[in-house]
């Protein structure tokens, strides 16, 4: 058994490090998940029935990519972190752009929006897969709390069999909590590798959609998918990530 990461924002040093080198995906392993990011709007505004103007928070939105993306589309955004730097840049971006996104830090453990909008994304385990196997059920029904009822949701995760099966050298799986325990190698705008420790929680699909149920969500879709390459199509074991799509029931 792995242990699990240590209590509080443990993934805050990693953001700060990253900083500006979160927008070049090539760079490292950890930052590849960042490509794609048009696919995955483009797809999610369709598969949702989302429209311009529609009131949309970001979970976990890092330095903010889907936000702008979605500001971009003539959306109302409201994108949160834990990470301070992730904000920051976000702000940033969206000044520079001219786009109205709002962004806030917090923490998704105590989300705190009841009924507000009309729809939620929470991608890329953003926040959602980074709490040790221990708040999922919380976090995902206080996201689910943020959309009004009949309101959309698109929650990604790591996906525990694909990573079981392509486990790497010194990776650890713990089967009982469903953590992957990695020492990424993570680049810098700097051009500076440091390692770091990233737990990420995996997640099958029949427990993605028990935890929908859970919190009382019509599940559209469980899909499997790569980043960049969003689809409506039913898991293998080499998807490494889930897609649930779903609506708050009213």
């Amino acid at each position: 058994m792995t242990d699990g990461p240590p209590d509080g924002a443990w993934f805050n040093p990693i953001a700060a490090h990253l900083g500006r080198a979160y927008w070049a995906p090539d760079t490292g392993r950890v930052m590849a998940f960042t490509k794609g990011t048009e696919q995955e709007v483009e797809y999610l505004i369709g598969a949702l029935g989302l429209a311009p103007g529609d009131r949309v928070l970001d979970v976990g939105c890092g330095p903010g990519r889907h936000s702008l993306a979605l500001a971009r589309r003539r959306f109302e955004v409201v994108g949160v972190d834990l990470s301070p730097d992730f904000i920051a840049l976000a702000r940033e971006a969206a000044a520079a752009d001219g786009l109205t996104a709002r962004f806030e830090v917090r923490d998704v453990r105590t989300l705190g929006y009841r009924d507000e909008f009309d729809a939620a994304i929470c991608l890329c385990q953003g926040g959602f897969g980074l709490l040790g196997g221990r708040d999922e059920a919380d976090v995902f029904g206080q996201i689910v709390a943020a959309v009004r009822p009949r309101g959309a949701l698109a929650v990604t995760a790591f996906h525990a069999a694909f990573a079981v099966r392509h486990l790497e050298e010194g990776e650890a799986f713990d089967p009982a909590t469903g953590v992957l325990h990695e020492i990424a190698t993570v680049r810098n705008e700097g051009g500076e590798d440091r390692p770091f420790d990233l737990w990420t929680t995996c997640l099958t699909p029949r427990e993605l959609a028990l935890l929908a149920e859970l919190h009382h969500v019509d599940v559209q879709s469980v899909s499997g998918i790569t980043p960049g390459a969003y689809r409506a199509t039913p898991p293998t074991l080499d998807d490494p990530e889930l897609l649930l799509l779903g609506r708050r029931r009213a």
